[in-house]
């Protein structure tokens, strides 16, 4: 009795081992908030690859102004290839959320070369801009407009 299949054996099957990494990253944490908006960025020394949610910066900032903003901190410290971002932003739009990340990556940047501080603080990135939405009034139809007013 003679059948075509072959039998593996341990001397035919080659695998691979993973390569090891050659040391624990390390990572750097910065928190940033813009208006509702909460950013917990990650750094650490990589290629410059930069994530937001698990997506490329340019899939998730749409807008030009968004993108470019967030290369401000690391074109002032000149780290711009040297380091890996990694972001998870919530609440607030867009334009909220990436000033909170550029925030969150200046703190982090703060961190990871303390010799930075005056290059980031000199450009207003350590900064916390405080404005907010201002909360709706009872009596009115928003937080300053008014419902209409009939004299007759």
């Amino acid at each position: 009795m003679t059948t075509d299949t072959a039998i593996a054996t341990p001397e035919t099957e080659v695998a691979e081992a993973p390569a090891a990494p050659t040391g624990p990253q390390v990572f750097i944490w910065g928190l940033g908030r813009r208006k509702s908006a909460v950013a917990r960025v990650r750094v650490a020394t990589g290629t410059g690859k930069i994530t937001i949610n698990n997506r490329e910066l340019n899939e998730f900032f749409t807008g030009e102004r968004d993108r470019k903003g967030i290369f401000g901190p690391l074109e002032v410290t000149n780290t711009g290839g040297k380091v890996d971002v990694h972001a998870r932003c919530t609440g607030g739009g867009p334009t909220g959320q990436a000033g909170a990340v550029v925030m969150g990556l200046a703190r982090a940047l703060l961190k990871y070369d303390n010799s930075t501080e005056v290059a980031l603080r000199g450009s207003g990135f350590l900064t916390r801009d405080s404005r907010m939405k201002e909360r709706k009034k009872y009596g009115q139809r928003g937080a300053r407009r008014k419902f209409q007013f009939s004299k007759r």
